[in-house]
C-alpha cells in the first residue's frame, strides 16, 4: 500500500465519509442542491489544510 501520511483509520474513515456522501447525493431530493453543499464542505475542507481552491473548477 503506498504511503498516504493516513493512518489505518483515518483511511477508512475518509473512506465511509465518502460513501456516505455520494449516497447522500444519489438519494437527494434536489441533487443539484446536495451536490453544492458537497462542494462547499469540500472546497472549506481543502482551504483549511492550505490548499489552494480557487484552480480546481474544471
Amino acid at each position: 500500500m503506498e504511503d498516504t501520511g493516513m493512518t489505518e483509520k483515518e483511511l477508512k474513515d475518509q473512506t465511509i465519509r465518502e460513501y456516505v456522501n455520494l449516497q447522500r447525493l444519489k438519494n437527494a431530493d434536489d441533487r443539484d442542491k446536495e451536490l453544492e453543499y458537497q462542494e462547499k464542505i469540500l472546497k472549506a475542507r481543502l482551504q483549511s489544510l492550505g490548499v489552494p481552491t480557487e484552480d480546481l473548477e474544471l
